[in-house]
């Protein structure tokens, strides 16, 4: 098949993006055009740029407190997006993108811009998916979303600058998998929308992941949701990677509603930065083909919901939570379980949707607004609260930080949902120690 036709406008907008005549995208008709989203997107972010540690967004007419919290979060996941997609848009990601990490670790510039787009848009995709209602916030969604897939076209086109590792080493396969994961979560804005071209080249990527070999761990459900993806956009999938990564996290259940990473059971946030989530997720996409996955299916949504209750009760009201196990610089990302429940309407009965709302607003800000949080340029630099390199282990790497973008999931309800609508509501947390008669936590009682 013939390649389309090129105007001089196209070939103008592929310049300003060094990429060179291989535009392709029609709604990049013009070098305008192209200026006009990449500056628009730099906008969005400026808004956040000057906030101090404790400052809300700045807004210039007052709103409901509940309003004002989702223009905090919007606000906060475009200072996210913003270095991450305009670079990797305009093809300068390796260019531009400083690389912290632990001294010991030399190998990093290998794998952390993959890492930096897959982990952003696994957290973002649900509210780049939202359909357009009008609202200034939907005009800066879709200026995300529209970033979003240049930056995937860039990540996954051989001829780019900004063609991204999905094979060479181990850790693609990790971030290989978040970005398989963003896409499933956002089937229209990030998959649907890409023309011929990029969903080749993305498929490409994603199969050259395949000789990696998935660690004894939560890695297993990395090589799942790759063939999950893989599956659900038409391709042939790999039956034995895909439902390893189930039999193994189902054998690997140790009660009340908790998975070990791997045969023995880590006290750390990795059930919900990885486990609870792929695994739910897969099981939404396979889950009907047997009785064996139906019924594990139902259980890890009946854990998912065990789980949050365990993580909404461990936010204190300024956000604090506890420092335990590895990845602590994924920041508020630990509490990804307690957001999916929350987007899915999967919380337990103790935990109003306003609840959670509340308790993740308190982690966010608390992780992300702290001094030395960010760089000049505006990228995550290492830390939980403010600038801590030491809480790096030898895996992270600037891109890893960006798993922090998994709280924000609830952004994909709409305004209008309970989780936004509804007044603020007292954590469990604040009930407690403020006195109030509540009811007794209880474990979950359910067979292996």
């Amino acid at each position: 098949m013939a390649p389309p036709k090129r105007s001089p406008h196209c070939k103008e907008a592929c310049n300003l993006r060094r990429e060179g005549p291989r535009c392709r995208d029609p709604s990049m008709k013009t070098r305008r055009d192209f200026v006009k989203l990449v500056g628009a997107a730099g906008l969005a972010s400026t808004s956040t740029a000057q906030l101090g540690p404790t400052t809300a967004s700045p807004l210039t007419t007052p709103l409901p407190a509940r309003t004002r919290e989702r223009a905090v979060w919007s606000d906060l996941a475009s200072r996210l997006a913003s270095p991450v997609l305009t670079a990797l848009a305009a093809r300068r990601l390796k260019a531009t993108m400083p690389v912290e990490g632990h001294p010991s670790s030399k190998d990093r510039p290998q794998y952390t811009h993959l890492e930096a787009i897959g982990r952003l848009l696994a957290g973002l995709a649900p509210w780049l998916e939202l359909a357009d209602d009008a609202s200034p916030e939907a005009g800066q969604r879709s200026r995300w979303a529209a970033l979003a897939r240049e930056a995937i076209d860039a990540a996954t086109d051989p001829a780019s600058p900004d063609f991204l590792n999905f094979s060479q080493g181990a850790q693609p396969l990790v971030d290989a998998s978040f970005l398989a994961q963003a896409m499933l979560r956002a089937p229209t804005a990030l998959w649907a929308k890409l023309d011929a071209r990029i969903k080749r080249n993305v498929v490409a990527a994603m199969v050259s992941s395949r000789p990696i070999k998935a660690f004894e761990n939560n890695w297993k459900l990395f090589a799942t949701t790759v063939e999950v993806f893989l599956h659900r956009v038409g391709e042939k999938r790999d039956d034995q990677r895909l439902f390893e990564g189930l039999r193994k996290h189902r054998d690997w259940y140790v009660g009340d509603g908790l998975y070990g990473d791997g045969p023995e059971f880590h006290a750390d946030y990795y059930n919900s930065f990885v486990i609870q989530p792929m695994l739910v997720e897969a099981l939404d996409v396979v889950g009907a083909e047997s009785p064996e996955w139906s019924t594990l299916r139902d259980k890890s949504r009946e854990r998912l919901t065990r789980y949050a209750a365990i993580q909404e009760r461990s936010i204190a009201p300024d956000g604090t939570y506890p420092v335990i196990g590895r990845s602590i610089a994924y920041r508020c990302g630990a509490f990804q379980a307690l957001a999916q429940a929350a987007l899915r309407h999967l919380l337990p009965k103790d935990v109003t949707p306003p609840q959670a709302r509340v308790a993740l607003t308190g982690v966010i800000r608390r992780t992300l607004e702290a001094p030395g949080t960010f760089d000049d340029r505006g990228w995550l630099r290492i830390g939980l609260a403010g600038h801590q390199p030491g809480l790096g282990e030898t895996y992270i790497s600037t891109g890893s930080l960006y798993l922090c973008s998994v709280a924000f999931l609830p952004l994909g309800l709409s305004a209008n949902d309970a989780f936004w609508s509804l007044p603020p509501a007292m954590t469990t947390w604040e009930k407690a120690w403020r006195g109030q008669d509540l009811p007794a936590d209880k474990a979950l009682k359910s067979p292996r």
